[in-house]
């Protein structure tokens, strides 16, 4: 069972606008061909099926903001971080075999970072908590692996290996009491007990 808990639409930014202002501002092009090549489509908020604008996406160019992309429709499948900057062959890059179909922005979170993770599903085994990146954490704490977490504070990133290496999912705020179904916004696509080791912090500074 997941229970997220997203504070960004009460974010003290909100009422002054800035955040707002911010989230509008987000763009990520896609483009049919490599290279920037082909029929184009400017994204600049969640995309759900991107097959009702492009038939195909080989490479994209992030202009602002941070996104996770998913090479199934509906936020489902493998899960792909990108940042500001140019991937004139993304597939190549991640070593994709699908194109990407959807797209998520991901909110900017000024504040705090603080993660409780847990070594088996449901909130079992040895408990550690974070508020900070953490390359390995058989290194670090001493776990063999992370099954559960509850996200308190932040956005961030989890690895299936060591030094923030293999496959990738994006966590919010919120409860996950286990993995394969990701965090309510997409599944991983058959990822059952699914496990991670390294964790990172999206960053304010990365925008």
């Amino acid at each position: 069972m997941i229970r997220t808990n997203d504070h960004s639409l009460s974010h003290p930014l909100v009422k002054s606008g800035t955040l707002i202002a911010t989230l509008v501002n987000k763009m990520i092009v896609f483009y049919e061909d490599r290279n920037f090549q082909g029929r184009s489509y400017e994204c600049s908020s969640d995309c759900s099926d991107m097959s009702s604008y492009l038939s195909r996406c080989h490479s994209c160019r992030v202009e602002s903001g941070c996104w996770m992309l998913y090479n199934h429709n509906n936020y489902m499948g493998n899960q792909y971080f990108m940042r500001r900057g140019e991937y004139p062959d993304y597939m190549q890059h991640f070593g994709m075999s699908d194109c990407i179909k959807s797209c998520r922005m991901i909110a900017m979170h000024r504040g705090n970072y603080r993660m409780r993770i847990y070594e088996r599903e449901n909130f079992g085994g040895q408990m550690h908590e974070m508020m900070n990146d953490c390359d390995n954490i058989t290194d670090h704490y001493r776990m063999s692996k992370c099954q559960s977490c509850n996200v308190m504070e932040g956005h961030w990133l989890m690895y299936e290996q060591p030094h923030f290496r293999g496959r990738m999912m994006y966590m919010r705020p919120g409860e996950y009491s286990n993995f394969s179904m990701g965090m309510g916004m997409g599944a991983m696509g058959g990822m059952s007990g699914m496990r991670f080791m390294s964790m990172r912090r999206i960053m304010d500074s990365w925008y």
